[in-house]
């Protein structure tokens, strides 16, 4: 367990507690990481959580205790200069906390079973509902807290999912962003879980979007799907 006090700006101070559970395996496999303090909310523990998680997935498989430290004071600092607007980010805070629907379009899938094994676990790490379209156009939907959404698509574009056309790993810097919007209560129920499908006409996804009740939302993206 490492205690943190951090002071950022004007003064404000921030007291942490990191605990990290070390694998038997460790360091070929990262520290699952524990973070708490009575001075930030659940969704700002969580961001750092997952910063620090993403964060030591990305480091060689050495030790890497003191370099995840140094990130988490980093962190704590940034959030206490970030609190000079607290009361004005409470509304945005509540935002955040409310279930998104997002539509994300991928440049390509290669490396199939690994790619869709990352976006597997992410989406149970990240507690968010998704269906993987595979087909000409790679499509993802996902439901959950608009943050972990933000965090996910962070993810693809800062870590090696695929591989290029050589067969060198790499990250998905082409991703998009085709909607974002708050979801719709019908859609919960139908969204659920992590599913993979395959298409082959735009009449395929037309119908998974409907049986979703996102047809109006896919109505707005279908001028990109069609291009």
């Amino acid at each position: 367990m490492v205690q943190l006090n951090c002071t950022g700006g004007r003064g404000r101070k921030l007291n942490v507690s990191a605990v990290f559970h070390l694998d038997p395996s460790y360091p070929s496999c990262p520290p699952h990481i524990s973070i708490s303090t009575t001075d930030l909310s659940k969704i700002q523990c969580h961001t750092i959580r997952q910063k620090l998680m993403t964060r030591a997935a990305k480091l060689p498989p050495e030790p890497m205790l003191l370099q995840l430290v140094e990130y988490l004071q980093q962190e704590c600092v940034e959030q206490t200069e970030d609190q000079t607007g607290e009361q004005a980010g409470t509304g945005e805070e509540k935002d955040n906390q409310q279930e998104w629907t997002a539509v994300l379009l991928l440049d390509h899938i290669r490396s199939r079973n690994r790619y869709i094994g990352l976006l597997e676990r992410w989406s149970k790490q990240l507690q968010l509902s998704c269906r993987l379209l595979l087909g000409h156009n790679p499509l993802i939907i996902l439901l959950g807290e608009r943050p972990k959404i933000k965090e996910f698509c962070h993810r693809l574009k800062t870590v090696k999912v695929d591989v290029d056309s050589s067969g060198k790993k790499c990250k998905e810097r082409m991703m998009k962003v085709l909607a974002e919007t708050p979801y719709s209560s019908l859609c919960q129920h139908s969204l659920q879980g992590f599913v993979v499908k395959d298409y082959k006409s735009l009449s395929e996804v037309t119908a998974v979007f409907e049986e979703l009740n996102l047809a109006e939302l896919y109505q707005q993206m279908l001028p990109t799907l069609s291009g």
